[in-house]
């Protein structure tokens, strides 16, 4: 139902513009159509989890000029979340990495796409309370039917055994299915001290991981 409010403005300007029947009504279809999309947009923004205020728009490309700008404005067009593929951020803290994964998380919501975002402490705090439900029942869960699921700050604490077999069974669930965003202060040579010092079980991670993948490197000064 069109807001009451807005009509005598569509009148006018159907007046104005001397619009046919036809063309006043593509007016107001066309205007109930991008309230909806507004509306969508809030709604999904709301459930995603997202930090507010991260876009692309408000990113500081002069202080992070090693931030390859032409690779994230592709990632924007989110055409890896079309393929269901994954995007990596890897870089020291405070270089930008959870504002760009953020950001681009805004734009596959406005994309059509729906997200879940995720700061990997909270993730496996979640994992773990759902650990003993069956697999055909987690997929309702959101971290699982999602396009993308963004996951921010991995490295910043060793995960344990439960937790690493946990995460695991997260990314071979989501393999080909959807797209993981991560965000990590380790190069992923490393990541074995990240997931129980288990090599094989690091090794199965990052196959599936980096299978389809866009690897972004972000060096340089600190924003904080």
């Amino acid at each position: 139902d069109y807001p009451a409010s807005v009509l005598p403005e569509l009148l006018e300007q159907a007046a104005r513009e001397s619009l046919s029947p036809t063309a006043f009504l593509d007016l107001v279809l066309t205007g109930e159509l991008e309230r909806k999309d507004e509306r969508r947009t809030t709604t999904m923004l709301k459930l995603s989890g997202l930090p507010p205020g991260k876009t692309l728009e408000d990113f500081d490309w002069a202080f992070q000029p090693r931030a390859d700008r032409r690779q994230l404005e592709a990632l924007a067009t989110c055409s890896y979340l079309r393929q269901k593929s994954n995007v990596l951020f890897l870089g020291p803290p405070g270089v930008g990495k959870s504002h760009l994964s953020a950001a681009l998380g805004v734009k596959a919501i406005k994309n059509g796409f729906s997200v879940a975002h995720f700061v990997l402490d909270d993730l496996m705090h979640v994992l773990r309370a759902d650990a003993a439900i069956p697999p055909p029942r987690l997929r309702a869960k959101r971290y699982l039917n999602c396009a993308l699921l963004i996951v921010d700050e991995v490295g910043f604490r060793p995960l344990d055994r439960v937790e690493a077999n946990l995460f695991f069974r997260l990314v071979s669930a989501r393999y080909e299915r959807g797209s993981i965003m991560l965000t990590s202060n380790k190069h992923v040579r490393d990541w074995p001290e990240i997931f129980a010092g288990d090599e094989i079980l690091t090794t199965a991670i990052l196959d599936r991981l980096l299978h389809h993948v866009t690897v972004v490197h972000i060096d340089g000064r600190s924003y904080r």
